[in-house]
Order: structure tokens, then sequence, then C-alpha cells
């Protein structure tokens, strides 16, 4: 339980992030064809560093030290947490153009029960019979939502499951973190590293486009709003706790489902929201689980 439990702005916070969430998937979207996916990441990474460095001159924060903005005592850390949500954020960006916008979010919703399967092995967590049944009511959601065909997978599909993966091991190496390294020193080496990452494999086959007039807006809110997510996401959990917090991001599905549908024809599959809610079903067990 947090020390001040304030559940309406918690929820406002909450709808903050939603809606960001929701934007980056729009403006993503709308750069398909005039950035590659590479290109996108090196100029949200771009964004957020600059964002994330008047953030530190704003709070006066330490440029180094153990808790500065440019501590250097958990760089192994930072890089392999990076890499790997590098690759999912790619991986992301990629299925997001790929597979449609509800199928995208509810198997992204998978991410906290790869975390729980993680944790006996990365944290030190007891993986309990209620836990193993919320993870099992989990990837019946995603077998739903998937349907999978074993011997033609849809790559689309293949892809946002090993995102979720790869946001799970993010997510488990950034609790891991939060205990040794300032927030502001984690978002630094996260942007910082993963600009240098993006402009590496954006310019492999030695050609850059920069945004023209037209998707310098789309650019901005991919940039924005994913700190704009995870900073509103960050505010709902010190403000509620989990078992309040995460059932209302939730909603991010049924609106992404909507939205697929007004903005770009995408059918409403009843499969998809079958199996988003047993996907949420196994998470909502286990924050309930969390929370005893």
């Amino acid at each position: 339980m947090t020390a001040t439990y304030r559940p309406l702005t918690a929820a406002l916070w909450m709808l903050g992030s939603i809606f960001s969430f929701l934007a980056m998937g729009v403006a993503g979207r709308a750069l398909q064809g005039s950035l590659d996916v590479f290109e996108i990441m090196t100029w949200r990474s771009v964004i957020g560093l600059g964002i994330v460095l008047v953030a530190a001159r704003i709070v006066r924060a330490p440029l180094t030290g153990a808790r500065g903005l440019m501590a250097t005592d958990q760089l192994p850390s930072h890089l392999i947490r990076n890499t790997v949500h590098f690759a999912g954020q790619g991986l992301w960006l990629w299925a997001l153009m790929s597979i449609p916008l509800a199928q995208l979010f509810a198997l992204e919703f998978t991410a906290p029960i790869w975390v729980m399967l993680m944790g006996p092995f990365l944290l030190g967590e007891r993986l309990t019979p209620l836990r193993a049944l919320a993870a099992a009511i989990g990837f019946a959601g995603v077998l739903v939502v998937a349907r999978p065909d074993f011997g033609n997978l849809d790559p689309g599909v293949l892809a946002a499951v090993v995102a979720a993966m790869c946001f799970a091991v993010n997510i488990t190496m950034t609790k891991r973190l939060t205990g040794k390294a300032a927030i502001l020193s984690i978002l630094f080496w996260q942007t910082a590293m993963q600009a240098v990452m993006g402009l590496v494999t954006a310019g492999w086959d030695g050609r850059m486009t920069l945004p023209g007039l037209a998707d310098a807006p789309w650019v901005a809110i991919v940039g924005v709003g994913g700190l704009v997510a995870h900073f509103s996401l960050t505010k709902a959990l010190s403000m509620a706790p989990a078992g309040f917090v995460m059932p209302i991001d939730f909603a991010r599905l049924p609106l992404a489902a909507v939205l697929g549908f007004a903005m770009y024809g995408e059918p409403l599959e009843v499969a998809v929201l079958i199996g988003g809610a047993l996907i949420i079903l196994g998470n909502i067990i286990n924050i309930r689980y969390g929370a005893r």
C-alpha cells in the first residue's frame, strides 16, 4: 500500500498513460513508409534524451557520483537492459505495422506474465500454484488471440510475443536497478544508449532519413508519448496500489480495438477480445495475489 492513497488522481494519471500509448500506436502507423523502424527508434531516443537532460537541469540532478545522472557503477546492467529493451521496441514497432492494434496490445499485456515466470530466476521470487494458474490462464488467452498455425506462424504475431518477452526482461531488470540507481540516471542511460543503437542500426545501409515537415509532429508524438506514458504509469503507481492501477491500464485493449476499427477499418474480432480478457484475468489474479 502506498503512503498516500489517492485513487482519483491515480486514475487520471492512468488515463494519461493509456492515451499516450494509443497516440504512439497511431503515430507509428502514420510514419510507416516514411521512416523505417530503426529511424523511428533513433528519433524517439534523441527526443527522450533531450527531455531527460532538461529535466535533470530543472531538478539540479548531479552529473556524476553513485546516484548521479551519469553514474557508471551499474553500466553493465544498463547495457544489457537497454539492448533487450531496444530489441523489444523494434519488434513492437514492426508488429504495429503488421497486425491489428487490438491484437498487438492484447499480446503486449503478456509481459507481466513473463515477469512472473522470470521472477524465480532473476528476482528470487516464488512461483506459487496460484501464480502458475494465472500464467496458464494468460497463455490460454494468447492462444485465443494469436490463433497460431504452427505450420505457418504469422511473423507479426510472433514479433509481438517476443517483444512482450523483451519488455518482461526490461521490467525485471528495471526493478533491480531502481534500488541501485536514480530514476533519472536509468532514463539517461536508456535514451543515450538506445540513441546510439538506433544510429548504428538505422545507418547500417548508409542512409539516414530526416523527418520531413509532415512527419515531424508524428515523430514528436512517438518521442514524447513514450516518456509521458511511462512517467504517468509510475506516478499512478506512487498514488495507489497496483491492484487498483493496473486494471485501468487494461482499458487500452477495447479502446485499441475501437481505434483500429475507426481509423484503419480493422475488424472487431470477438476472439481477440475474449483472448484479451483471459490475459487480463491472469494478470488480475497475479496482481491480487501480490497485493495480499
